[in-house]
Formats: structure tokens, sequence, C-alpha cells
């Protein structure tokens, strides 16, 4: 296959807001690649190499596509991405121009400013892996859930999809959860009031939402590796959570629950203080709330209530408090529980749900007395008056149909002196362009912002706007795919 054509259909991605036509078009893409094109076409759509991000910054990473017409093919950019990998030592700096300098020589304008992107991190077409994964069900035949879960096993996308080709939905079907292989969380969705969503869902479970780390443990014996919620491996990071779960002697298990940072006297540390570095390992608490994997079997499709009991079945591990109940009426004294013990509401979840990972559904709801949602930063414009020369004002964006972020408001309201500074230096680093006052930037830091609600605007293009919105922290342990969505936001219109 033709680079050219990886470009072209990149483009046409990025020009709809469609998801239904972002889909088909990769469909079609995808269907025209060979075996061994497959992984690294489906890495580039998602928006990194396959090989990962490897080092190459805008100051190396300069092509001047010269070619007039099209002639380079897939494995030529991948072949382009191992070399400049294997590079190192002296004078690596010059190795890689050399390699990017040659390939440019082939390329033509197009193609040269796709690979920069792609080398740079920087290629956002609209097509997140949600959407990409639903290209590759569509252009192998095989039901979305199917490719979903074998790439959530997986941990890797495009290898899901080249398994897709060459062995099928058998091949898919028969992807297990790896120990070692982090998991993508199952996520809950904002929730009206802890009554009104027992009111929903019947049976759940109502558990105190901590305002901590999401950790994910995957321990046997004295082995345990601790991952993120972004996948990234903390298990250096938090030493005496490993200790912990090394000292309870268990079979091959998969946890999932939070790490909070304590005072002396055991109350919760703010989120902020949780997330430094120098806080000391003893004074991290981490408490579980569910089981993936128990000694051999997986439990994700397993009920919330069968995954609990083998929880409990485990001595020694801190659970998460929470009851089980269908009374609105003690969903709510639950709530008002975890608020006096200093923790931020409850997250109420259907008794009955299986481990959707990676999913962000109506099956888990986090109820909190302020409404919060988590948005990515689209731009900001420069302060005035005693902020001037800071980048104050933030523009705002949730999650739309096709995973690219919507704006929905503005805000400058919360900011501190101290999160001025740090907000000014972080989002002058991912500028992309200006205009008059407003810096354009790169949609990767996600903030989370209290409101008092939405309301119905023409003026912003998700037809909602935030009511009273205002910055409480960067979540610098989110990714912009785990902002909130759209419909999070309509979901507050009064």
């Amino acid at each position: 296959m033709l680079l050219a054509e990886v470009v072209a259909a990149s483009r046409d991605v990025a020009s709809t807001r469609s998801r239904t036509e972002k889909v088909s078009r990769l469909a079609e893409l995808l269907a025209g690649c060979d075996a061994a094109e497959l992984e690294v076409v489906v890495a580039a759509l998602c928006g990194s190499p396959r090989q990962g991000r490897i080092g190459v910054g805008w100051a190396t990473a300069r092509i001047d596509g010269s070619a007039g017409t099209p002639t380079l093919v897939v494995s030529d950019l991948d072949d382009l991405v191992e070399q400049l990998a294997a590079a190192g030592g002296a004078g690596v700096q010059a190795t890689r121009r050399s390699l990017l300098e040659t390939f440019g020589a082939a390329a033509t304008e197009a193609e040269a400013e796709f690979t920069v992107r792609l080398l740079t991190g920087e290629l956002r077409q609209g097509a997140l892996a949600g959407v990409v994964e639903q290209a590759v069900a569509s252009a192998e035949g095989i039901p979305i859930a199917v490719v979903r879960r074998a790439s959530m096993l997986s941990g890797d996308l495009p290898v899901t999809a080249a398994l897709a080709r060459t062995g099928g939905r058998d091949a898919l079907e028969a992807v297990q959860l790896r120990l070692g292989v982090a998991v993508s969380p199952m996520l809950a969705s904002p929730g009206a009031s802890a009554a009104g969503s027992v009111e929903d869902l019947g049976m759940c479970s109502v558990e105190w939402k901590l305002d901590g780390i999401r950790l994910q443990a995957h321990v046997h014996g004295d082995r345990v590796r601790l991952f993120t919620r972004n996948l990234n491996d903390v298990s250096d990071r938090f030493g005496g959570v490993v200790a912990e779960l090394a000292g309870l002697d268990l079979p091959a298990t998969v946890l999932d629950g939070e790490v909070i940072g304590v005072d002396d006297g055991g109350r919760p540390a703010a989120f902020q203080d949780t997330m430094a570095d120098n806080v000391p390992h003893w004074l991290m608490a981490a408490h579980w709330f569910d089981v993936l994997h128990a000694d051999g079997v997986d439990l994700l499709d397993a009920p919330l209530a069968e995954r609990q009991d083998a929880l409990d079945r485990f001595d020694g591990l801190r659970r998460i408090p929470g009851v089980r109940t269908g009374d609105p009426a003690v969903a709510d004294g639950v709530l008002a529980d975890s608020l006096a013990a200093g923790h931020e509401g409850v997250v109420v979840k259907d008794l009955a749900s299986p481990y959707a990972a990676g999913r962000r559904g109506k099956a888990w709801r986090k109820v909190k007395p302020v409404h919060s949602l988590d948005l990515v930063v689209l731009g900001v414009e420069w302060g005035s008056g005693r902020r001037r020369g800071l980048l104050s004002n933030l523009h705002l964006g949730a999650l739309g149909d096709g995973g690219e972020p919507v704006m929905v408001g503005k805000t400058f309201k919360g900011l501190t002196d101290e999160l001025l500074a740090w907000q000014t230096e972080a989002l002058l680093a991912r500028e992309t362009g200006r205009d008059g006052h407003i810096v354009w930037v790169r949609p990767e830091l996600v903030v989370e912002i209290a409101l008092d609600g939405a309301q119905r605007s023409t003026r912003y293009p998700g037809g909602v706007a935030l009511r009273f919105a205002r910055v409480r922290r960067y979540r610098e342990d989110k990714d912009p795919a785990e902002a909130d969505s759209l419909e999070a936001v309509r979901a507050l219109l009064h």
C-alpha cells in the first residue's frame, strides 16, 4: 500500500465530525492493507508508530518533502522508524537527521508532514482508539465487542488487528488476560444523585469515592506490578503498596483500586499531595474495590457481585468502604459517611454489571456534591491586569461522538498564582499557533472543572455551555481520551 493512501485517509477523517464516516473511511483503508502492513497502519491511525515513542522531537524531525509523485509504501515508513529507534551513541542526532533527509527526498510534502506529526506525537486526526477499533471490526467482519475485548486484554490494538486478519474471530476470542499486562480500567459516568442512581439501577454496590490515583495491581506471591489508569508502570513509585501486597502471598491476582495519601491521623490528603513524588511511601494507602482475575480464572465477564465475593476471600486486603443496597435512602447515607470522612462522594455500581474495561457506561455512576467534569484544554487567552504576561482564560472541550474534543466553554476562575505560572509554561510548550490574544495548544492536558451545571448555547459547537465553571486541578494522571463526553455535559442541562 502506498503511504499516500494512508495520508489521504487521515486527511479525510480529520475533515469530518461524523463517527460513522470516520469508521467507514478507515475500514476501507484497512481492508486494502495486507497482513504485514496492517499493524503499521493501525498504529499510525492511533497516533503513534507501532514501535512507540522513539525520542524524536521537533528539533530533529524536520522533513522537507520534495517528491512530486508518491512512491513511498507503508513499509518505508516502518523501516524509517525502526532505524531511528536503533540509532544511538555518539552522533545519534546526525544519524537521525541523515535518515530523515533521505526519507524526505522520496516523500511528497503531504507525506513529510504526516510523518513529522506521527514521530512527534501530534498526529491528531479525530480517530481515537475507539474509532479505529470499530474500523478494524468493520474491515475484518468481526463484532466490535470481540475486537474491543481482545485489544483490551492484549493491550495492543495494532497487534489485535493483525491477529484478526490472520486468525479471524476465533483467534481474538482466544486472547486472555495476562498477568503483567495492564488492562484499561472500567470508568464511571457522572450521576445526579446517589438515591437517583440506585432508583435507576436497582441492587447496587454504593462505595466511597476516594480522591486518589487509580491503581491496578498484578500480583503473584511476592511478584507485584502496579499500573495507573493510563497503563503506566508505577511499581517503583509505590514501594509501600508493593511491599504490602507481596506480604500477603496472593495467588495470581489482578486487583483494581485507588491509592491515596493520608496524614498522620489517617485522614485523606489532597489529590495534588497524593500525586507529589516526595510523599513518603508509608503515607500511601491502597484500597481495593474489584478483582479482574483470581487464581487462574478471568472474572471480567462475571457480575460485580461475584467479583466482590471473590475479593472478600482474600485476607488482608484493605477494601474501599461500601454497602450493597437497593434502598435510595441507604445510598444517601453512604454518601454522607464518605463526605464526613473527607472523601469526594460515592460511586454507585450495578451489581449485575460485568467489568467493561476501557468503557465509560451507565453501570457505574460517580456522585459528588458539586458537579465536576474532566475536560481537555484546547486553547488559552493571555491575561490582563495582574495576570498580564500569563496564560489565563482556558478554552475547554468535551469528547464528541468521534472522540475529538468539542469546545463547551471557557474559564479563568479558580487559578492560583502557582497554577497560573505552571499553566503558562505547560501550555506554551504545547503551542500550535496563535490568533490574536488566543494561544492554541495540542489537546494533551486534562483539567478538572467544577461547575453548577450546563445550559443550551449556540455559542459553542456542542450546543451547550458550562455554568459558573472554575478550575479545581489538572489531572496529570489522565489522558485526553479519558476526558468526559459531550453527552455528560448535556446531562447537566437545566
